[in-house]
């Protein structure tokens, strides 16, 4: 563990009156450790000095949404057309432990599931404290407890029922930290008696008890961030990033970020959110699920822009591609790395479908390769050595492609050319069986689910969600001409609950009733709900 020391810049935050209130369990010695008191004395710091602004952020964010709502469409910024037009700046030079970022592994902060994925041979982990974990007081403190001893080279774990030992290979993968957007609250820690930003809890605490054991690696504390949407965001977690380093003494640079452009506002403020972070960031990612989430969300009361079903949704789709192609654009121009999005499929036992998960994953890695990027996602670590051979087929040798830039203009027209594909029952359906199963676990305590040869998280169950949702706005015709009603959702969702409680195993409180009767509010209520996980969250024990 980190030892604070008082520095001259950062006196008046580090020696202010406490604002900070712990009101979650110090379950034991390391939840004990992880919430010291000099831990809270630095989110109390950060608190002190980037809750207040966050708001105004959020705040904006909803202004600008009042925008689309109302019939305006996202678009360049006049105001920064200086920085596109300047061809001259870039992005700090990327650390050599950074370079290689063929392919990353993601996945929750679950501990056997950390050592699987820093030993799977990818060459990144990206552990998400954010979609792909249930945010439960527990959760989220075992989490910092899994990072602290991770980078300490300590983790292990011993399965209680076999006796299996799980513990780190001699040269695992490259850590990076993924806090909660900064949408989301702790209820657990109050600031001026509100919850404080879940994201500034996250972050603080991993970096407070992770900075000097990768500094004596020679790393610095690398993290993705989630959801942005636009520069000036971005600008305030440079502030948080400069704060940071300020208050430990660290050199400019110890933090590195990755930014996830996985909002449909973001992709129109990529250069400006480059160069809002120059001094930190690394590299951009196309989080392809979120992505096609925000784009029915921003674009929800647009009629000629309804999306179909979402299983037909894939990167070949025009705005899709041309999405990926902007990003590796922009990241190659400015000198930073294109990381593709994630492929969701799982290993089977079946043969037949493994075939087909293979061609799958495959078929997608190549596109990712061809088009520029630098390294892509995967969701378990089977499919680790098949996405990087496809890399190493393209890289012949190297670590990355930044030297390629796609040709092509890829305007406003073409990144909200909506997509064409099946609206049907069974998309339907599928929908309401993935987004209650999903949920289902979500409310115990799980934050990534395989269902039906997927590995579904918040981000694919968003989709779902707003699928239904913006059909019913828009009483969409389906295939067979039948008009998409709340009344139809009702019966084919009473149905589906009824056949997976019928199908579920008893190892679990289960809590379909509770899910569903959620799911069926944010599918039909007037106002959409701006995340699932918002209104989910008051329910968690």
């Amino acid at each position: 563990m980190y030892d604070v020391k008082t520095h001259p810049d950062n006196n008046t935050n580090a020696t202010a009156p406490s604002r900070l209130n712990v009101t979650g369990p110090l379950f034991n010695d390391d939840a004990k450790l992880i919430l010291s008191k000099d831990a809270l004395r630095f989110l109390n710091a950060l608190c002190n000095a980037f809750a207040e602004p966050l708001t105004s952020l959020l705040n904006a964010r909803k202004e600008k949404q009042h925008t689309y709502d109302e019939g305006a469409l996202p678009d360049f910024r006049a105001d920064t057309q200086y920085i596109r037009d300047d061809q001259e700046w870039k992005v700090a030079d990327i650390p050599e432990t950074l370079l290689d970022r063929r392919v990353e592994i993601t996945g929750p902060i679950d501990r056997k599931m950390v050592i699987n994925a820093l030993n799977s041979g990818a060459n990144v982990f990206m552990c998400c404290f954010e979609d792909a974990t249930s945010p439960t007081w527990e959760n989220m403190v075992k989490g910092q407890i899994n990072m602290r001893d991770a980078n300490d080279g300590t983790i292990a774990h011993t399965n209680p029922n076999s006796g299996k030992v799980y513990q780190l290979v001699d040269k695992p993968a490259t850590l990076i930290h993924r806090p909660r957007g900064l949408h989301l609250e702790e209820a657990n820690i109050q600031f001026d008696d509100k919850p404080m930003p879940a994201s500034l809890m996250d972050f603080g605490l991993y970096f407070f008890h992770n900075y000097a054991a990768r500094k004596a690696k020679g790393q610095g504390v690398y993290y993705y961030l989630p959801k942005l949407e636009s520069m000036e965001e971005a600008a305030w977690w440079e502030a948080v990033f400069d704060f940071t380093e300020n208050y430990f003494g660290a050199e400019t640079g110890t933090i590195r970020a990755t930014v996830l452009i996985e909002t449909l506002p973001a992709v129109f403020q990529m250069e400006e959110i480059l160069y809002a972070l120059r001094k930190h960031i690394v590299g951009m990612n196309c989080g392809r699920w979120d992505y096609i989430f925000s784009y029915i969300k921003t674009l929800k009361n647009h009629t000629e822009r309804v999306l179909p079903d979402r299983h037909a949704i894939g990167m070949d789709q025009p705005f899709l591609e041309a999405y990926s192609k902007r990003l590796i654009q922009t990241c190659h121009r400015r000198g930073a790395l294109a990381i593709g999005g994630m492929s969701a499929f799982i290993p089977s036992k079946d043969p037949e479908e493994m075939a087909r998960v293979t061609k799958k994953v495959i078929e997608d890695k190549r596109r990712e390769a061809t088009n520029g990027h630098d390294g892509t996602w995967v969701a378990h670590p089977h499919l680790v050595s098949l996405a990087l051979d496809i890399f190493d087929e393209y890289l012949n040798g190297a670590t990355h492609q930044s030297h390629f830039i796609p040709d092509g203009t890829f305007n406003q027209d073409i990144l909200l050319q909506p997509s064409i594909g099946p609206k049907d029952e069974a998309g339907v359906r599928k929908n309401i069986r993935i987004a209650v199963l999903y949920m289902e676990a979500w409310l115990r305590g799980v934050g990534c689910v395989p269902i039906y040869g997927l590995m579904e998280d918040a981000a694919t169950a968003e989709i779902s969600r707003a699928n239904i949702w913006q059909w019913l706005k828009h009483q969409v015709h389906l295939d067979d001409g039948r008009t998409f009603t709340t009344e139809m959702f009702r019966t084919w969702l009473d149905q589906e609950v009824a056949d997976m409680k019928a199908h579920a195993n008893d190892d679990h409180d289960r809590k379909f009733d509770q899910a569903s009767e959620l799911f069926f509010t944010l599918s039909t209520d007037k106002d959409f709900a701006d995340f699932l996980t918002i209104p989910c969250y008051a329910k968690l024990e």
